[in-house]
């Protein structure tokens, strides 16, 4: 059981990650630092987008229209969080009676 909540945390570390480098991205190509005419730069965010779409898309349809402000990023991030720091430990104590 530890190995999989272990799994488990490894895979939302690399959510995280890959969330952080679209926003990171998304804000370089607002400011024109890079641009998508580079084929590199075009495959890297349309293969982000397509990863990452499916997760935000449930959360922009219960949040409010802010314009060109996109916070779903940033709320999946927090639940990435709240998983880490409270339901993966919260399994493990269920399952193993022990404080981790």
């Amino acid at each position: 059981m530890i190995m999989l909540v272990e799994i488990i945390d490894f895979l939302l570390r690399l959510l995280w990650w890959v969330i952080l480098i679209q926003a990171v991205m998304s804000w370089l190509i607002a400011f024109n630092v890079i641009n998508t005419y580079n084929e590199t730069v075009r495959t890297i965010w349309n293969t982000l987008s397509r990863v990452l779409e499916p997760i935000y898309r449930p959360i922009r349809k219960i949040m409010p229209d802010f314009g060109a402000l996109d916070l779903s990023p940033m709320v999946v991030l927090i639940g990435i969080y709240m998983m880490q720091a409270f339901v993966l430990p919260a399994i493990l104590r269920a399952v193993y009676g022990e404080p981790f």
